[in-house]
């Protein structure tokens, strides 16, 4: 099981890691703490000191167009913010 999906890379997120080196990913919904910690350590090679979670429900979405009113649902997921150790960074962009 893949655990680890995707970095999540926004300007807040951005700004929460160089202030005080937390990181935050995208997860498998059925993920628990330590898998998510030992995945992080197996694929960036970094100390984790903590992993916090947090369950996001999809919302429900509609838009007007010519044909009438789409309605939908965006996906559910799980958000994990991992705080590292002192000295410890993770390069996102070292790859590209």
């Amino acid at each position: 099981m893949n655990i680890i999906v995707k970095p999540i890379i926004t300007e807040k997120m951005t700004a929460i890691s160089e202030k005080l080196h937390r990181y935050g990913f995208i997860v498998e919904k059925r993920a628990n703490k330590l898998q998510i910690k030992s995945a992080i350590k197996e694929l960036y090679g970094v100390d984790v000191e903590a992993v916090n979670t947090m369950n996001y429900s999809g919302k429900q979405k509609s838009r007007f167009t010519k044909t009438g009113v789409i309605s939908g649902r965006t996906n559910a997921f799980k958000k994990a913010v991992v705080t590292l150790a002192a000295g410890e960074t993770i390069d996102f962009f070292s790859n590209i």
